[in-house]
């Protein structure tokens, strides 16, 4: 397993622990290791058949980019939209206490149910815009790759210690 996802195939998120569960569905090893205190160890990526895309020629000023709004937010409902093969909807917690709704098309690479809980981060700042008659406030970041002449993406997750709507500098 590569750790990165293409359109042909779904990736779990988090790899089993020898797929020995008690009955409320945690592994027993993960357990002893969290009272342990024990780290695991880092899953080795193999990155020599990863092809990205080459850095823009063009230099943007540091005023435009610190215009964006990087935050924080935490996935708390999520669902393919009716008659869209590609997006899915977003109802995000962004730390203001109103609900965000952010569309994105990432539906190939995820099911919606497995991003339900993850802290990802948005740009908050960009002005409404309409898709399949629903208004997206906002871009969630993914990043965008080729692997063995495959396109593959990964929404970008952080740490869930990170509150919704801290900021990115």
């Amino acid at each position: 397993m590569s750790g990165f996802r293409t359109a042909s195939e779904k990736v779990p998120t988090m790899k089993s622990l020898n797929g020995v569960k008690t009955e409320n569905g945690v592994s027993s090893k993960a357990s002893e290791a969290a009272k342990n205190d024990v780290k695991a160890e880092p899953e080795k990526i193999d990155f020599s058949n990863v092809k990205i895309e080459p850095l823009f020629e063009e230099m943007v000023d540091f005023g435009t980019f610190s215009k964006s709004d990087f935050r924080a937010v935490k996935v708390k409902e999520c669902e393919a939209v009716p008659k869209s093969k590609k997006l899915l909807k977003f109802v995000l917690d962004d730390g203001t206490g109103t609900d965000r709704v952010i569309l994105s098309g990432i539906h190939e690479y995820y099911e919606p149910e497995e991003l339900v809980g993850k802290t990802c981060i948005a740009i908050t700042n960009l002005p409404p815009r309409a898709m399949m008659g629903i208004d997206s406030c906002g871009m969630l970041i993914s990043a965008v790759h080729e692997v063995d002449g495959k396109e593959g993406l990964n929404l970008l997750m952080v740490d869930d210690h990170i509150p919704a709507g801290a900021k990115l500098y």
